[in-house]
């Protein structure tokens, strides 16, 4: 996988891949499945979440006091106290509850009170259960601290309870919530009655505390805090924008962006309860001034870089002909290991920040390192499901033929003025504003660097006492009369008691409200509040009975599967239908002037695959003249959204030098209509001003294949018809040899020669040899200099050279060097190895490092050219004819006379003089180098072309020696072929309809044992070809039938449009008619 490839990340790195890539495999290959999953998770840890919070004093109706945060004192051998100080010694720990009680009688303080000392036991479910009395601190009896009554109206009651054991002051807690939820009776607790209000009250408790928590935290706050949870807002708030206009500029509007937010929310509730679990306590008010600047920690640029890169990914072809989910998976196995890399950065500062142990920023860093661990797991779930969702329904959308016309798309007439502040809008806010001809620089890792340069600062300011924008808020006051009255009292009897030689540690919190029960203020009129309850009421008789709600969860597992079912269905393609187009026929007579019958009958109408039905929407657009084109400066803005450009002013940008044209593909996104973009632009330019009309095909091509790889400024592709020899019996096995060419005669005459081979038992070859070379020049300041290093070579650095060679692939491997000088210069012929590739590239890196170490050793040297024609590559060379280059083969065959006879028309004696004539004598007379044969290059070069090998390479790939001999009435044939240059892998191997060549010969790709055998396999498979054609063209040269069968079959007047003429109704005297099905004629 991509994101495994690099060698820094080792085994962590491999390990980090392969999980990402199974989570989103099983997001990209099952969306709904797992939507619905992390839907219904989310859900139940929202309402955990939604329990916790009704707890909470944001939530209560409570007072002031709630509002404050407990306040802990400190006093040393009975004096009196003082605030805690930060370096205290071991103490006896006391917590005081406060319970206010405001407006009642004193009859029902008393109940209300005996109730708190007696009528309350924790925890619950446990055989051990504990009152009040239980847990108050004993000197020796429970502290008996009278009650307070600031007025008539108001009377507070103070309990102090021994906490200090861990489980005391749990236990402790635990008494007070259940105090603060007591259910309403005589007494109503804020929580109890806030609990029971409607919807719209809760609402408007819950915004009057919120606004009274900032009221309270901005009067203790220092400027620099207020400035600096005010910038955490104006960042959170513009992080937030920015996603939505990001995702709108590359074409979600707002379903991708929802999608992300809704994302980091249930991080964030499995993050928080996850800080819950730990037994952190995260209190409101750190949460209200954390909550921006952890919508900053986490951000949305990871998002945004996932759904990019699925986008690019799915622009590369059309959609209809890609597998969604692999489309999604290569795209993420492309982005996942730097994305989980810089956010495993983050989190190793914000543990550092939670390790500083400052109150507040300990909290917040501790939940923003696990927020953004759970972010991480559900971008890679549930956001990969959305995106491979979405991407899904586009293609089973554009299967279907369905456009849905937008309401607000822009005509041509709109106004560019607004389409230029909108765009200019977008770009402010997006990460991609880099311009189209350096669209390779848009991933930039500047913003990650950025965020955690902000956070890093941010956990440094805390840590320095910079700013405290975490600390608690306001504390209680123990000043005030009755707390600084209540402490007295406990400081007095703790003195009486014989543990007072300890100090004494008292935590006091905010009191807990209750009040008479009454009638509540509607602030909603009944009319609203009825149908409201209306509903939850058949919600808590029907959804919630123990029967109908097993019925409703079976229901809603049915209709998860049939829509996973029906899903899948309408995703398989629909099958291509046949339309026969009906004949006409008309009752005319035949005359000697008509056509061919085979003229009459139209062909069947195919429908085409709806792949390219984009780039013909393209195509099919409605001419405009240039007084309807927009302004350059408009087109130039709306390039973001190539959809929305006409092609006529795609080209306009061009022609005005605003858009490169070998950037058509990267900008526009649809490679075929890049390419018909193109050769409008260059037929328009050329001289003729045909080629925009011309016959050369565009549409239905895998140009994505091609772009980087294969050829640039693609304008078409050319087809070439292709035929199949044989099949021939090639060392045991039966191959049919592809051929692409367009000289008749040329498969036919080599389908005679596979057949007489396969009539003597057929072809046996062998690989002499295999290395792949290069031969770079270096130049020395003397002979004397380059002598030595021949002879250095030759010797003592040959396995240096060899060592640092072999380091720069798993593939290549250095067999043999071979040294000449001429003058001070030095040519190195490097042969190796190189699998299943033809090894061009390979061999090319290895002989830079070998290089290079030859400079260590040899200052003085200048490299010339790394290829200094020593090689030699695409041009005539001895060396190549005998040192070999590539794979040498050579293959033989013995036919039995009587099949020369009846197959080649001819006898073995008359085959075996004319080789001699033509082949070796004819050739030496000529001074040929390597071409000792008929006509090698013909079936190799139509082999190549078949198959994605390089035909220019037939110069070299071609040499070869055909021998023959008369072996006891018998031919025996030899084919010696020392330098065939050919690969499986990579080059035009990777074009589909040459992989489909490389599959029927079953040499696809490299051999998954034996490194290197396919290519063999294949230089086997040519040689053997060639020997076929020879011998039937010998064949042919020696029984006269050359000129005959070319004259037949290789001049197809049918094809020339000429005139028509009327033919004879007698036919010409001594002309035969060429039999089909033979190149030669019996």
């Amino acid at each position: 996988m991509p994101l495994i490839s690099s060698r820094t990340g080792g085994s962590y790195a491999a390990v980090v891949g392969q999980g990402i890539h199974r989570l989103a495999k099983v997001s990209a290959r099952h969306p709904i499945e797992m939507i619905v999953s992390v839907l219904m998770g989310a859900s139940f840890a929202y309402f955990y979440l939604f329990n916790l919070a009704r707890s909470s004093d944001l939530f209560l109706g409570a007072s002031a006091a709630a509002r404050f945060s407990p306040t802990k004192v400190y006093s040393l051998q009975g004096e009196p106290f003082s605030l805690m100080p930060s370096s205290a010694v071991s103490a006896v720990n006391l917590s005081v509850k406060q319970v206010h009680i405001a407006s009642a009688e004193a009859a029902a303080i008393q109940r209300f009170q005996h109730l708190l000392e007696q009528g309350i036991y924790v925890p619950d479910g446990s055989s051990t259960q504990f009152n009040y009395k239980d847990l108050c601190f004993k000197a020796p009896d429970c502290l008996n601290i009278a009650p307070f009554a600031p007025d008539t109206a108001q009377f507070v009651l103070s309990y102090v309870f021994n906490t200090s054991t861990a489980f005391r002051r749990n236990l402790a807690d635990v008494w007070e919530y259940k105090v603060a939820t007591l259910p309403p009776a005589e007494l109503v607790s804020a929580a109890s009655s806030a609990s029971h209000e409607n919807l719209f009250v809760w609402l408007f408790i819950l915004s009057r505390n919120v606004i009274a928590h900032l009221r309270d935290m901005i009067k203790v706050a220092d400027n620099v805090d207020i400035v600096v949870v005010l910038a955490g807002y104006v960042m959170a708030i513009s992080t937030v924008i920015s996603l939505y206009l990001n995702m709108r500029s590359i074409g979600s509007r707002y379903t991708l962006a929802t999608a992300v937010v809704v994302n980091g929310l249930f991080s964030f509730i499995l993050g928080f309860l996850t800080v819950y679990a730990l037994g952190i306590k995260v209190h409101p008010r750190t949460l209200a001034e954390a909550l921006p600047f952890l919508v900053v920690t986490v951000g949305f640029e990871r998002h945004f870089k996932l759904t990019k890169s699925v986008f690019l990914a799915r622009k590369t072809s059309p959609v209809s002909k890609q597998d969604i989910w692999k489309t999604v998976l290569s795209a993420v196995d492309t982005i996942a290991f730097p994305l989980a890399r810089d956010c495993c950065i983050e989190i190793f500062v914000l543990c550092l920040g939670a390790k500083s142990g400052i109150g507040g920023l300990r909290e917040f860093c501790l939940l923003s390192a696990i927020l953004l661990a759970f972010d991480l797991f559900f971008m890679f779930t549930w956001y990969t499901a959305v995106l491979a969702l979405k991407l899904e329904l586009g293609r089973i959308r554009e299967i279907n033929n369905i456009s849905v016309p937008s309401k607000a798309s822009p005509t041509l007439s709109s106004s560019p003025k607004k389409e230029l502040i909108g765009n200019t809008m977008v770009m402010a806010f997006s990460n991609d504003d880099t311009p189209a001809s350096k669209q390779q620089k848009a991933d930039d890792p500047l913003i990650g660097r950025v965020k955690l340069l902000l956070i890093a600062g941010f956990v440094g300011m805390h840590v320095l006492n910079l700013c405290s924008t975490f600390e608690p808020g306001p504390q209680i006051d123990v000043t005030q009369p009755g707390i600084a009255s209540m402490l007295d009292q406990l400081l007095q009897q703790y003195k009486s008691d014989a543990s007072a030689v300890f100090p004494l540690m008292v935590e006091v919190s905010p009191w807990l409200s209750f009040q008479m029960s009454r009638s509540r203020w509607q602030l909603v009129p009944d009319t609203l509040i009825q149908p409201l309850a209306s509903f939850f009421n058949v919600y808590d008789v029907y959804v919630q009975h123990p029967v109908i709600s097993k019925w409703l969860t079976m229901a809603l597992f049915v209709s998860l599967f049939l829509n996973t079912y029906l899903f899948n269905v309408v995703k398989q393609p629909k099958p291509v239908v046949k339309t026969p187009v009906p004949v006409t026929t008309t009752s005319a007579a035949p005359s000697v002037t008509s056509p061919p019958i085979s003229a009459a009958i139209a062909s069947p109408v195919i429908a085409q695959p709806p792949h390219h039905s984009h780039h013909r929407r393209h195509h099919a657009q409605k001419s405009i003249t240039k007084d309807e084109m927009r302004p350059i400066d408009a087109c130039l803005a709306l390039l973001q959204t190539p959809d929305e450009l006409h092609d006529e002013e795609v080209i306009a940008l061009v022609q005005a030098g605003k858009l490169a044209p070998y950037a058509l593909e990267k900008t526009l996104g649809n490679l075929e209509r890049a390419v018909a973009i193109r050769r409008s632009l260059v037929s328009r330019a050329s001289v003729t001003k045909t080629l925009e009309q011309s016959a050369l095909p565009l549409e239905n091509y895998h140009y994505d294949k091609v772009m980087g790889a294969c050829c640039e400024n693609v304008i078409g592709y050319m087809p070439i018809p292709v035929g199949i020899a044989g099949p021939m019996h090639i060392d045991g096995d039966v191959i049919h040899i592809p051929m692409a060419t367009t000289e008749g005669c040329l498969v036919a005459s080599t389908a005679r020669g596979c057949k007489a081979i396969n009539a003597g038992g057929g072809a046996s070859t062998v690989v002499t040899a295999d290395g792949m070379t290069r031969g770079p020049c270096v130049e020395f300041p003397s002979v004397m200099r380059a002598a030595a290093c021949k002879h250095w070579i030759e010797n003592e650095g040959a396995q240096i050279l060899t060592d640092a060679f072999n380091s720069t692939s798993r593939f290549a491997r250095l067999r043999k060097l071979k040294v000449a000088l001429a003058g001070k210069l030095v040519f190195i012929r490097f042969s190796t190895t190189t699998g299943d590739a033809m090894g061009m590239n390979m061999i090319s890196k290895g002989c830079e490092k070998a290089l290079a170490i030859l400079h260590d050793y040899f200052a003085d040297m200048q490299i010339i050219s790394l290829s200094g024609n020593y090689c030699t590559d695409k041009k005539p060379a001895a060396i190549n004819w005998i040192e070999g280059r590539g794979k040498s083969v050579v293959a033989e065959a013995l036919i039995p006379g009587n099949v020369v006879e009846k197959v080649l028309k001819t006898t073995v004696d008359a085959l075996v003089e004319l080789n001699i004539s033509k082949n070796l004598i004819g050739s030496a007379m000529a001074g040929s180098v390597g071409g000792f044969n008929a006509h090698a290059a013909n079936i190799l070069t139509a082999v190549y072309l078949a198959t994605g090998q390089d035909p220019a390479q037939n110069v070299e790939s071609s040499n070869c020696i055909t021998l023959m001999k008369n072996v006891g009435g018998n031919l025996h044939i030899s084919c010696t072929m020392p330098s065939i240059e050919v690969g499986t892998i990579g080059g035009g191997t990777i074009l589909p309809p040459q992989q489909s060549m490389l599959d029927l010969l079953g040499v696809r790709g490299p051999h998954a044992t034996e490194p290197g055998k396919n290519a063999q396999r294949l230089a086997r498979i040519i040689c053997a070809a060639v020997m076929a054609g020879e011998l039937s063209l010998c064949a042919a040269l020696a029984a006269g039938h050359l000129v005959k069968a070319h004259m037949a079959h290789n001049r197809n007047t049918a094809a020339a449009p000429q005139a028509p003429a009327t033919p004879s109704t007698t036919p010409i005297q001594g002309r035969k008619t060429p039999e089909l099905g033979s190149c030669i004629k019996s």
